[in-house]
């Protein structure tokens, strides 16, 4: 599988999120290091894996509105 990686003002840009939100609210809560970014070669920067956030935000756009999400993927619906 071919990954795009992105940096975080190329997904705020796709997303349409200020830079400052994803780095400040959507990471390490919504987005997941390891599933939606990398750090390469143990650095600083963070690399975005866009075929997994796309997939995500589609999947989550999908589930019922009262779902309570889990740290595993799935959800509590309720």
């Amino acid at each position: 599988m071919s990954c795009t990686y992105l940096t975080t003002d190329e997904l705020a840009r796709r997303i349409k999120y200020d830079p400052r939100t994803i780095r400040n609210r959507l990471k390490d809560s919504v987005l997941l290091e390891g599933r939606h970014y990398i750090r390469p070669f143990g650095g600083r920067k963070t690399l975005y894996i866009w075929e997994h956030i796309e997939a995500d935000m589609a999947k989550a756009s999908q589930n019922d509105a009262f779902a309570i999400p889990l740290l595993g993927g799935g959800a509590i619906h309720g």
